[in-house]
């Protein structure tokens, strides 16, 4: 018996995902779109997935060059993600229109964008045809992370620091602070 339930129909209401642009295309010609159908596939190998609809102008050119590059994004990035998500780059040159930097790309030939804290270069593995959306299953060919959020006496890289942007069912949050770390609650108390 459902008792402070609400019954929905059926539907995506797995939130917050991360907001993040997709950079796709080549050194002459590319684009951006903003993805929040993005996640983790498997570890090993690096296997992460976009969800993209096939009537997306981005669309075509993923399928076509079987490359792109996720960017995470951050608060500071929030008006530009969403521009992203709202104009097609039939009608705009995002990267004019938004002022976001390209920056070549290292393992594959779409850029990456500059001011995002993390990039993660893919090449195409498998797409999925699933409905409104289209998977694309991507290979993770390397992670470009930026310097200034490595921290210097761990070398590791703190995500937290660099203010990431999620999505929550149609609007944009910042991300919140830490509550702890992975396996604190079965930590052994000192």
């Amino acid at each position: 018996m459902l008792t402070d339930r609400e019954v929905w129909k059926p539907g995506t209401m797995v939130y917050p995902l991360p907001a993040v642009l997709v950079s796709c295309g080549d050194a002459e010609s590319s684009n951006l779109i903003t993805v929040a159908w993005t996640g983790t596939i498997c570890t090993n190998p690096a296997l992460l997935y976009i969800s993209v609809r096939p009537e997306r102008y981005s669309y075509g050119i993923i399928k076509e060059k079987m490359e792109f590059t996720v960017n995470l994004t951050t608060a500071e990035m929030a008006r530009a993600v969403d521009w992203c998500g709202v104009r097609s780059g039939r009608d705009y040159d995002k990267w004019a229109e938004t002022g976001l930097t390209p920056a070549p790309g290292v393992m594959v030939q779409c850029p990456y964008i500059d001011e995002s804290p993390l990039s993660i270069e893919c090449r195409v593995r498998e797409v999925i045809k699933l409905g409104s959306h289209d998977m694309f299953i991507g290979e993770v060919l390397d992670v470009l992370a930026r310097k200034g959020l490595m921290d210097s006496a761990t070398g590791a890289f703190d995500l937290g620091a660099a203010g990431l942007l999620n999505y929550s069912h149609g609007h944009y949050y910042r991300q919140g602070s830490e509550i702890g770390r992975f396996g604190w609650s079965v930590k052994k108390k000192d």
